[in-house]
């Protein structure tokens, strides 16, 4: 596990964790959250792409390559925000892998490796910056789910049902985290143009023009960071593609 730094002032809030940050949406989150001038801690398992979005950046930033579904390394992620930066305030659950499948083909490996990607590690994160935010009485989590969550295309049998479990984490957090200042969102968005989407959808089955940019899904990503959409934690909110 590496790590990289802008070598800017530390200790200046908020901060925020944003997994998958190497590209996509988390790339535009970052972006987003760098002209709020919001510190960032970039998570994700390729240094030179973590690398390529903190040079996108003006304030403090920290570069922490780490895979999200070993439990070990996301708690050196969570250690060096608090090193370097003195607290944690938001954590994004960026981080995703889908494949599509027709259900006779969902194999418990594969099961394994979709429920750990998308439901496991967040659920780990979220457990591993809970004791920071309490202790300071305040943070919000923003899980990034899927409109798959709600009508999933065929071939989606496990990636929808590993997303859906963070909508009810959201939900669990929200409550759980009331008493303490924490809230906590779920956003899902539908098709958005990344190279993960491509990954598995033509442009021929999803024209560019029916799908969200990276950019659209972070606004409101960024709107549940920074407290924009307190009275909307808990729930999860729905974009859908065009």
């Amino acid at each position: 596990m590496g790590m990289a730094t802008n070598g800017g002032e530390t200790g200046v809030p908020p901060v925020a964790i944003v997994t998958g940050a190497g590209s996509g949406i988390g790339r535009a989150v970052c972006e987003r959250l760098d002209t709020a001038g919001t510190s960032v801690v970039l998570v994700g398992r390729t240094m030179e792409t973590l690398r390529a979005t903190g040079a996108m950046l003006s304030s403090p930033w920290l570069a922490v390559q780490a895979d999200v579904c070993e439990a070990e390394q996301f708690a050196r992620v969570v250690e060096s925000a608090l090193e370097n930066f003195g607290r944690i305030d938001v954590l994004i659950n960026n981080a995703g892998w889908a494949t599509m499948a027709p259900i006779e083909r969902h194999t418990p490996e594969l099961l394994n490796r979709i429920f750990a990607v998308n439901a496991v590690a967040p659920a780990a994160a979220i457990a591993a910056v809970w004791a920071s935010m309490v202790s300071q009485r305040s943070g919000r989590i923003v899980n990034v789910s899927s409109m798959a969550t709600m009508d999933p295309f065929p071939g989606f049998f496990g990636y929808a049902a590993a997303k859906a479990a963070v909508n009810l984490m959201a939900l669990s957090a929200s409550n759980e985290g009331r008493a303490h200042g924490i809230r906590a969102f779920a956003v899902a968005p539908g098709a958005v143009e990344t190279a993960m989407l491509r990954s598995i959808v033509s442009t021929q089955t999803i024209p560019p023009a029916r799908a969200l940019t990276p950019e659209s899904v972070a606004r409101v990503i960024v709107e549940c960071a920074l407290g924009n959409r307190d009275g909307e934690s808990g729930r999860v909110i729905l974009l859908p593609s065009p």
